[in-house]
């Protein structure tokens, strides 16, 4: 065990150079697959049946084809045709091309959770469709996005491991350099499995923050000065109602 330990502390500026490169892709593939989902969920609730036939075709295809084919394609394919993509902003591309489109579904189904009344009101006060969606829609649906969206950056962070397979040196490259280095597989993986909770737990961190915020905006919660203060909220004593006493 011991011989382990020092192969990995031997080897650790590369495991910081691999766990670099993974919170790229994660955060890169989340902010693309982010626009992506905003796109095509807000196109999925248009009047307009070519644009919602756009986006069907376009999240139903990239739902319905596996990461890995997907990063090979962009990553060997391509390059036969004479485009040939940095490995980084392929793997980038390919995590959020894939996660967008189930990310999308998230935000078409939030926002055609906010109730009617509130999007008759907007048109009511003669809202355009664009500050219907910003000032009315989005708001109300984003508090109900977060949860979802937060599962799927943890299945992005685990699927950036596929990496691996075009040449990016990642963790989870880095996590089998070690098992080949030391010969423990056990020691090794356990590793592996340490760093890849302490990076998802971070970004699950930031997450609740978000949701946090953005229910304390619509008055449904704590607001984020109150969670991050260490001293508790006070609690509010239920009103009672004063009966006067005739004479």
């Amino acid at each position: 065990m011991s011989t382990s330990i020092d192969a990995f502390l031997d080897a650790w500026p590369r495991f910081q150079e691999g766990i670099l490169t993974t919170i790229y892709l994660t955060l890169g593939g989340a902010a693309l697959g982010f626009v992506m989902a905003l796109v095509l969920g807000v196109a999925a609730g248009s009047r307009l049946m070519v644009v919602r036939g756009v986006s069907r075709t376009v999240v139903e295809f990239f739902r319905g084809t596996s990461l890995l084919v997907q990063l090979f394609w962009l990553f060997f394919v391509l390059p036969l045709l004479g485009y040939e993509l940095d490995p980084l902003f392929c793997g980038i591309l390919a995590l959020g091309l894939n996660y967008g489109a189930y990310a999308a579904e998230v935000v078409r189904g939030s926002l055609a959770a906010v109730p009617g009344p509130q999007w008759e009101a907007a048109v009511a006060l003669n809202f355009s469709p664009w500050q219907r969606l910003y000032r009315v829609g989005f708001p109300q649906a984003w508090a109900q996005m977060i949860p979802p969206l937060n599962n799927l950056l943890i299945q992005l962070l685990k699927g950036s491991a596929l990496a691996s397979f075009i040449l990016l040196q990642d963790l989870t490259y880095q996590i089998d350099e070690l098992r080949k280095t030391t010969g423990d597989t056990v020691f090794a993986f356990g590793i592996g499995l340490v760093l890849y909770f302490l990076i998802a737990y971070v970004l699950t961190l930031l997450m609740n923050l978000l949701e946090v915020r953005a229910k304390s905006r619509l008055g449904a919660g704590p607001t984020l000065r109150e969670v991050l203060s260490l001293r508790p909220a006070p609690v509010e004593e239920p009103a009672v109602a004063a009966v006067g006493v005739g004479r």
